[in-house]
């Protein structure tokens, strides 16, 4: 008997596998090691489940297994393949979401994901935290926007605690709104809060928010116009164009990141309420209207010499 343990243990002690190419497999959430060792069998990893399952339990470690996936690779024997489950690397995969991802941009990636399973319906503007998630290969991409929807419910919860008195808007859903049109508007960190201050100036004394961003989401529902706006989508009257309608739209234009929540839930204070693009990627603020125009007039200039315009 001392013997035949000596040539189990011996090189591979739990016998060898069958792996011939690198593979993915998958451990299931509460999945047994019975489970897992004909699982092995059925997808021609190793000869014999109830083999693998005998050895395992005389030989082998008694640490649980882990889920998630792992890669196989043909260098492993049994051995191998039983520590990698109880104390390898799962492989985790990620999604990443930017700041400012309109929803229907989020279906599309999710959607394109192949390692991800199952249909989704393009999730309400706003209502995802862009960021990076963890995924699994095979798991249903509803559980993903569950996660990105319960991550947005909580930071807007704490963000909404913590806000500034006297702020433009009085409830965490027109937050997000406005959110969503600083996000569009401005690329450059150090302006969130100021542009975030001029839209609650202009919220707070009545003034059209007149923002570009909101003529486009109507036709285009978040993705990228690729022409310039038509005067008659300036004139157009709806649910969101800020040029035609007083306050803000309907519902957010995008899926606003933390930094632009944080930005109109605690704004610059200042008395801005003009603001045009200065040539470097930021822009020029005014209070007055002869200051803005001046401002726009300068920057039609450089346009023209950029041969823009």
């Amino acid at each position: 008997m001392l013997a035949a343990v000596g040539l189990i243990l011996a090189g591979s002690y739990l016998g060898e596998a069958t792996i011939e190419e690198e593979s993915p497999f998958i451990i299931p959430a509460g999945s047994s090691l019975g489970s897992v060792a004909y699982k092995l069998e059925e997808e021609g990893l190793i000869s014999s489940g109830d083999g693998f399952l005998l050895r395992a339990r005389l030989f082998g470690s008694s640490e649980p297994i882990q889920a998630g996936e792992f890669a196989l690779t043909p260098d492993m024997d049994q051995g191998d393949i039983l520590a990698a489950f109880q104390n390898g690397d799962v492989i985790r995969r990620f999604v990443t979401i930017p700041e400012g991802t309109p929803s229907i941009l989020v279906w599309e990636k999710l959607m394109e994901e192949e390692l991800l399973t199952g249909e989704i319906e393009v999730p309400e503007e706003g209502s995802v935290l862009p960021d990076t998630y963890a995924f699994e290969r095979g798991q249903d991409r509803s559980e993903i926007i569950d996660q990105m929807k319960s991550a947005m419910d909580a930071y807007l919860a704490e963000a909404w605690a913590e806000r500034a008195p006297d702020i433009a808007v009085d409830n965490p859903c027109d937050a997000v709104i406005l959110a969503s049109i600083v996000e569009k508007e401005t690329g450059t960190a150090s302006e969130r809060r100021t542009v975030a201050g001029l839209y609650s100036n202009r919220v707070r004394q009545g003034i059209m928010l007149q923002a570009d961003p909101t003529i486009i989401y109507p036709i285009t529902k978040g993705k990228p116009l690729g022409r310039r706006i038509r005067q008659s989508e300036i004139n157009a009257v709806n649910d969101y164009n800020t040029y035609t309608r007083v306050g803000l739209p309907e519902g957010p234009i995008t899926n606003p990141g933390r930094e632009s929540i944080a930005a109109v839930l605690n704004p610059e204070k200042h008395d801005y309420v003009y603001m045009v693009a200065d040539g470097t990627g930021g822009h020029e603020f005014n209070e007055t209207l002869a200051g803005h125009n001046a401002a726009v007039a300068k920057w039609y200039a450089l346009r023209r010499e950029r041969g823009e315009m």
